[in-house]
């Protein structure tokens, strides 16, 4: 990454549009600390601090790649709402999950699919959705399935499959978008549905 200590954020942005990933390495390595201890600061966790981050960078790369980056020099800005938005979604969805009460006089809310136990259709329905994505997953180009395999089936993080694979964190990203960007089309045009709704 010797070479981008110099250039601006926009500068490293536009390298990286043109498809220099160093580039985007580099915009990583300046920011990391700063935002991964903003999100510590809300979070407390390191595991799910891990988490938001790689999110994070997985929404910039999105974002930039979809052409919707509007440069106006506060980058440093712009990533860390970001992450702010996205530790404001975990805590709404862990407000979601933990607020429902069963005291209250309308229908029980405990009286729900979910909370019961499978039937055997849904056992069935279940199994062959597991089928499915295991048949999508074997059709990726292998070094998606590589990326895939590690962070679904392994649980590991962006920075371990980098150092793993050998390659940067950006790319690792990429290729984790690029496997469900394909496992999407793969369902979508196989008519797959891959839940029990």
């Amino acid at each position: 990454m010797r070479g981008f200590n110099d250039e601006s954020d926009e500068r490293l942005i536009a390298l990286y549009v043109e498809g220099d990933n160093n580039a985007f390495d580099a915009l990583v390595e300046r920011h990391k600390v700063r935002v991964y201890t903003y999100i510590c600061g809300y979070v407390k966790d390191e595991e799910l601090a891990d988490d938001i981050f790689q999110e994070t960078f997985v929404k910039v790369i999105s974002t930039i790649k979809q052409g919707r980056y509007v440069e106006n020099g506060r980058f440093p800005a712009w990533i860390t709402r970001i992450a702010h938005n996205l530790i404001i979604d975990f805590f709404r969805q862990e407000k979601s999950e933990n607020v429902q009460s069963a005291d209250g006089t309308g229908a029980n809310i405990l009286n729900r699919k979910e909370l019961s136990e499978a039937t055997i259709e849904d056992d069935l329905v279940l199994s062959q959705i597991h089928a499915d994505v295991r048949r999508m997953v074997m059709q990726l180009p292998y070094n998606q399935r590589q990326v895939l395999v590690m962070r679904y089936y392994k649980n590991m993080s962006f920075k371990e499959i980098a150092d793993t694979t050998k390659v940067s964190i950006n790319t690792a990203l990429g290729r984790m978008r690029y496997a469900i960007i394909n496992m999407r089309r793969m369902a979508e045009e196989n008519h797959i549905a891959l839940s029990l709704q």
